[in-house]
């Protein structure tokens, strides 16, 4: 069983990790790891920020933000119903 993450194989990614802890030292790639986990929760934080105030700012000028999910909903039944319809088409190929 081979690991594949990105088109990348085990043996490349222990290269590459090798190359990062001869570059660095191993003191130092704990406190990387660290900045780097702040900087995706900071990402995530942002926004999940926006899409709050996007929605707070829908409701306060009355745009029915239940419209979207509902669309969303169509369009998801529609893709299914697609799906079963060419289902067995797809098996004949």
């Amino acid at each position: 069983m081979s690991m594949h993450f990105l088109f990348i194989s085990g043996a490349e990614i222990f290269v590459i990790l090798v190359i990062v802890l001869m570059l660095f030292g191993a003191d130092k790639i704990p406190g990387m790891a660290r900045g780097l986990g702040k900087g995706m929760r900071q990402l995530k934080d942002a926004t999940n920020e926006i899409k709050r105030e996007i929605t707070e700012t829908a409701e306060k000028q009355g745009i029915d933000t239940d419209l979207t999910k509902n669309i969303e909903e169509q369009i998801n039944t529609i893709q299914e119903d697609i799906e079963d319809a060419t289902g067995p088409i797809k098996r004949n190929l």
